[in-house]
């Protein structure tokens, strides 16, 4: 629905909102097109200078991707799709061509977290927990790439130890491992400071900007990543998978067997 992602722009700055506070702003699909639009499409979207990302209510900046489009997987196309447009999504978000900030409050989990990562500058609120819970929740894994930038933005000791654990990463550790530019105290705090920091970006040079973005976008970039495709069909397609989506729907425990 249009009202799944609110979108304005006022003197330069534009804001996304994902406007699904009664799921903790979990992405639909279509959500996900709509911000990847946005991002490929300065021009027919008011053509802001800065673009300011967040989560409706204090309670989750995205919980990752409504759990309950994954019922229609059935092939390994089905998985190697879902994980083929989200690197999509997030290859919209990092290479769009002015600077994104996400403005985080509550939990930035799965999807959401990547989403967050993606994007230029990160801050949050002091209630802020990030994570990407899927093996204690779903089973599945990320794509190579998002691994990739993971890896990039936190080091590989500090990926497995979030993954490995399923834990969510307060405020102040974020800080500390570089995750977050800045910490602010609520979500009052942290819309002023948003539109603060995006209202100083955008008055500067924008050819340094997009020079900025795109020289960082090929150092991060200039090999190949490895093949990945295994792993997201192992996962996507193994009984466990089934097992832990159904329980997460079902509001239960779920019984790993792996396999």
């Amino acid at each position: 629905m249009d009202d799944e992602i609110l979108y304005a722009v006022t003197d330069g700055v534009g804001m996304v909102t994902l406007n699904r506070p009664q799921a903790r702003n979990a992405l639909t699909f279509g959500m996900y097109e709509r911000l990847a639009t946005i991002c490929s499409d300065l021009p027919g979207h008011g053509a802001p200078k800065v673009l300011v990302i967040t989560g409706a209510g204090e309670k989750a900046f995205a919980a990752g991707t409504d759990i309950s489009q994954f019922r229609a997987f059935a092939t390994p196309e089905d998985a190697l799709g879902y994980e083929e447009r989200i690197d999509r999504i997030l290859t919209a978000i990092e290479t769009c061509p002015i600077p994104t900030i996400a403005a985080i409050s509550g939990a930035v989990t799965g999807g959401g977290a990547s989403i967050a990562c993606a994007c230029d500058m990160r801050i949050a609120t002091a209630n802020a927990r990030f994570g990407f819970p899927v093996a204690r929740t779903l089973g599945n894994c990320l794509s190579m790439s998002s691994y990739s930038r993971l890896v990039a933005l936190l080091g590989a000791a500090r990926v497995k130890d979030v993954v490995f654990t399923a834990r969510l990463v307060e405020a102040e550790e974020g800080l500390r491992a570089g995750l977050y530019n800045e910490i602010v105290p609520d979500h009052a705090a942290l819309m002023q400071r948003a539109q603060e920091l995006a209202t100083t970006i955008s008055g500067h040079a924008p050819l340094t900007m997009r020079a900025t973005k795109e020289a960082l976008h090929r150092l991060a970039h200039a090999g190949p990543l490895p093949a990945g495709d295994d792993l997201v069909v192992m996962c996507y397609m193994s009984a466990d998978f089934r097992e832990g989506m159904e329980a997460f729907l079902g509001k239960r425990p779920p019984q790993w067997q792996g396999r």
